[in-house]
């Protein structure tokens, strides 16, 4: 290998490494801690995988947001939210993501960018954790509507990255 593809290959990974950090830092100004994420994935693979732990969960989270394509969904749901809360997107953009609007569909289509990265067993986990909203999803599904915040991209963010994490695990751990 070149060098040039050697220091191009370093960069890449130094740069997916800082928005890493970035998304992490992110995720907990919005009330979101990798631990919250973590415990819907075990959650989700706990009566498939005997022995699967939270830390294992973690580790696959982890995994799951190293990845390039998910950072940049990821990054582009919680800015899209943002700009909402502040109001700098135009109408009628603003009020249907204010009002998490049952007919807008794009936060789920943006979701399936990050399960799509590990399969069907990711897309299925994701319709089931959409549906139920269990632990933090329903959470910040219930306070971007009472609190003037906006999580209308987040709680499916939350919910695709958890269930890439129980596909992963399921990839890995399948008998």
């Amino acid at each position: 290998m070149s060098l040039h593809l050697e220091l191009k290959k370093e960069y890449n990974r130094l740069n997916d490494t800082k928005k890493y950090d970035i998304i992490i830092e992110r995720l907990k100004e919005r009330g979101v801690e990798l631990v919250d994420i973590a415990k819907i994935t075990y959650d989700l693979q706990k009566p498939y995988v005997k022995d699967v732990t939270l830390e294992i969960c973690l580790d696959h989270v982890d995994r799951v947001i190293l990845k390039r394509e998910v950072q940049h969904a990821v990054l582009v749901g919680i800015e899209l939210d943002v700009l909402a809360e502040k109001k700098l997107l135009s109408e009628p953009l603003l009020s249907m993501l204010l009002g998490d609007y049952g007919l807008f569909g794009v936060d789920e289509v943006l979701a399936f960018s990050i399960v799509n990265v590990y399969g069907s067993i990711g897309f299925t986990n994701f319709g089931f954790v959409d549906k139920s909203k269990p632990g933090i999803i329903g959470r910040l599904d219930t306070e971007g509507k009472e609190e003037g915040k906006c999580n209308t991209f987040l709680d499916d963010i939350v919910g695709a990255i958890a269930s890439a994490a129980a596909s992963s695990i399921a990839h890995k751990y399948a008998q």
